[in-house]
C-alpha cells in the first residue's frame, strides 16, 4: 500500500480556468424552472464562481487531512481513505459512495465516526473508517477491460478490508455504494452487518393493492423513470459517447452533476440550502481533475440492468430512509430483500445523506452498529 495525497497539477487548474473563460454557451431554457435542465443563469453563476471564487487548493488541503492510500487489487489501483480511530475497540466501517458522488461526500462524517467523544458520542461508538473510490471514479484506476461490475467491486472491497487487517467489519452505502454494500452482505465474508441509505426494495410479484406509502413510492419511481433518468439511460448504454463532452467541457461536467444535486437533495427550491457551492464543486472538481466522466459511467453499463436484483441479504441490515431519496422504498418492500433489524424514517434529507445531513447520518450509523458490535 502506498500513501497518497491529492495533488492536482497547476497546469490542470490553469487549463480549467482557460476552458471556463472560453465556454461556448447555449441559449437560455424556454421555461422559468428546472424542467428543461439546469438553468443558464445559475450555470453561469457557478462557472464564474468556479473560475474566480472557488479555492481548490484550500479544499484539496481539507480533503488531505484524511489518511489516504492506493493499493492494487485484481490488477487495478484502488484509492481509499483509511482513517483509524484512537479508540482501541473501534469497529472497522467500510463506506462506499455512488454516482455522481465521491469521497468528498464523506468529509463531514469521518471525524465524528472516528472520534465520537469529540462529536457528541461515546468511545464505544467509534469506528475505523475506510472510504474507497469506486473503480473508474476519482483517484482510483480506470478499468481497461470490461468486468468491473458491482459483484467484482464487492469482492475487491472484501479483499481491501482483509488486507488492512480487518477480519470483522461493517459496511455502509448509498446509490452504487448501496448496491456494492448489498452484494457484500450477500457474499458472507468478513462483514457482520450492513447499513444503507438507499435500500433496493420492490413490491412482491403479483401485488395489485398498495398502501398510501407504497403508492407514494410508486409515484416517485414513475417520476424518476419519466423525468429524471435520462442520464442513466445514456450512461448504461453509451458511456463512451457521453464521456467526450464531459471530459472536454468543465461546464458540461458541472451541469451534468449539479442538476442531480438539485434534483435529489432536500431543499427549499435553492439547492444551496442543501449543499454549499464549495461542497458541490468539491465533487465536480474530483470528476474534472481526474477526467473520469466516461470511466465512472461504465459502472452503469456493467451493472444497471441488474441493479437491485439478487438473493436476500441475511446479515443484520439497518436502513435510513430519507424523504427526498430517489426511490423511497417502504420497509415492507425492503424486508423481502434484507434482514431488516433497524429502520429509521428521517425527517429531512435526500439522496446524498452523509453530505446533506451528516448529524442524522452519523447518529443512525452509530445506533445501528451498536446492536451488532
Amino acid at each position: 500500500m502506498a500513501p497518497f495525497q491529492i495533488a492536482v497539477p497547476d497546469e490542470v487548474l490553469d487549463d480549467l480556468r482557460h476552458r471556463l473563460a472560453n465556454t461556448r454557451w447555449p441559449e437560455a431554457e424556454c421555461v422559468d424552472d428546472w424542467s428543461q435542465g439546469i438553468p443558464l443563469s445559475y450555470t453561469r453563476e457557478l462557472a464564474d464562481y468556479w473560475a474566480n471564487g472557488y479555492d481548490w487548493r484550500a479544499r484539496e488541503a481539507a480533503l488531505n487531512r484524511f489518511d489516504q492510500y492506493v493499493t492494487e487489487i485484481d490488477g487495478l489501483d484502488i484509492h481509499f481513505i483509511h482513517q483509524r480511530s484512537r479508540h482501541a475497540d473501534a469497529l472497522p466501517l467500510l463506506i462506499t459512495h455512488g454516482w455522481p458522488g465521491s469521497i468528498a461526500e464523506f468529509q463531514k462524517i469521518i471525524e465524528p465516526l472516528t472520534n465520537p467523544t469529540a462529536h457528541g458520542g461515546r468511545a464505544e461508538d467509534a469506528f475505523h473508517v475506510v472510504c474507497p473510490s469506486l473503480p473508474g471514479y476519482g483517484f482510483s484506476g480506470k478499468p481497461a477491460a470490461t468486468g468491473w461490475d458491482v459483484e467484482r467491486t464487492a469482492r475487491a472491497w472484501e479483499e481491501l478490508m482483509v488486507r488492512l487487517g480487518y477480519t470483522r467489519y461493517g459496511a455502509q452505502g448509498g446509490d452504487w455504494g448501496a448496491a456494492v454494500t448489498t452484494q457484500i452482505g450477500r457474499n458472507v465474508g468478513h462483514c457482520i452487518a450492513i447499513h444503507l441509505n438507499m435500500p433496493m426494495g420492490r413490491p412482491a410479484a403479483g401485488t395489485t393493492e398498495f398502501t398510501a406509502e407504497e403508492q407514494s413510492a410508486l409515484a416517485a419511481l414513475k417520476h424518476y423513470q419519466d423525468q429524471d433518468s435520462g442520464y442513466a439511460k445514456q450512461q448504461s448504454t453509451r458511456p463512451q459517447t457521453i464521456g467526450y463532452g464531459l471530459v472536454d467541457s468543465p461546464v458540461g461536467q458541472l451541469a451534468w452533476i449539479v442538476e442531480k444535486f438539485w434534483s435529489w437533495t432536500d431543499h427549499d427550491g435553492n439547492v444551496e440550502s442543501a449543499l454549499s457551492r464549495d461542497e458541490m464543486l468539491d465533487d465536480v472538481m474530483i470528476y474534472w481533475a481526474t477526467a473520469t466522466a466516461a470511466s465512472s459511467a461504465r459502472m452503469y453499463w456493467e451493472s444497471f440492468r441488474v441493479f437491485g436484483g439478487g438473493s436476500k441479504v441475511e446479515l443484520p441490515t439497518g436502513i435510513a430512509s430519507f424523504p427526498k431519496e430517489i426511490l423511497r422504498a417502504p420497509r415492507s418492500w425492503c424486508e423481502t430483500g434484507y434482514n431488516v433489524t433497524h429502520w429509521t424514517t428521517m425527517a429531512r434529507g435526500g439522496h446524498f445523506a452523509a453530505f446533506e445531513q451528516p448529524e442524522l447520518f452519523v447518529d443512525d450509523v452509530r445506533a445501528f452498529f451498536a446492536t451488532v458490535r
